[in-house]
């Protein structure tokens, strides 16, 4: 029997198929326009702050509908959650991931602060570094939003401290106080983003010289 005439290949969708399938493309369209808003929302965000990022905002600049966008997030307050979702996995991808296969210890702390450093050189948002453009801006903002970035900066700095208890325990470094150390190290590349965003360069190699101070090995 030839393919044409196969009643398999050529019966048309039960119902309930046609249904699923209709279903399946309105997800990925929506998933799609989802993904197009929050790319352009974490950008601006970075630029002016969570405060504005709206619908109508992101509708001129996307070309799509306010409606349509409004539609997908709710509320201001949802669309900015997202957005810090949305970046955070962008930060995990960018810094976190690619250093994953470097050793536990000074070797990862090293693979983290050359992710860093790559992440705020490109950068990979318009304004610079997300986390630092906005964290200010809400500090004393009480709510999910303020929640969410400080919850999002405390990963970050036990990212950070994670390694530099593994290179303590490990005698790859001198004994540090890690959390004074992971504070310190977090301002440093807040302040290193500021200084990119100027255009002062020499910020990395500061940041380096400050970063290898903490990982003298011991005598």
């Amino acid at each position: 029997m030839s393919r044409t005439s196969d009643p398999g290949l050529s019966a048309p969708l039960h119902p309930e198929q046609a249904q699923t399938s209709a279903t399946d493309k309105r997800l990925l369209r929506g998933a799609r326009t989802r993904r197009i808003v929050l790319r352009r929302a974490v950008d601006l965000a970075s630029l002016e702050g969570l405060n504005g990022v709206s619908f109508g905002r992101l509708a001129v600049d996307t070309g799509l509908s306010k409606a349509g966008i409004q539609t997908l997030f709710k509320t201001k307050e949802a669309l900015q959650l997202a957005a810090i979702d949305f970046a955070r996995e962008m930060f995990i991808d960018a810094v976190i991931r690619p250093a994953r296969p470097a050793a536990h210890g000074v070797a990862r702390l090293r693979a983290l602060l050359d992710r860093w450093i790559a992440y705020a050189e490109t950068p990979l948002f318009a304004g610079g570094c997300f986390r630092a453009a906005n964290l200010a801006e809400f500090d004393s903002r009480p709510g999910p939003v303020h929640d969410a970035l400080f919850r999002d900066q405390e990963e970050w700095r036990e990212t950070i401290a994670t390694e530099f208890r593994y290179a303590v325990d490990a005698g790859e470094i001198d004994s540090l106080d890690v959390d004074l150390v992971v504070f310190q190290i977090d301002a440093l590349l807040c302040a290193a983003n500021t200084a990119l965003r100027t255009g002062d360069t020499s910020a990395v190699d500061k940041v380096r010289r400050v970063v290898e101070s903490f990982l003298t090995p011991p005598d």
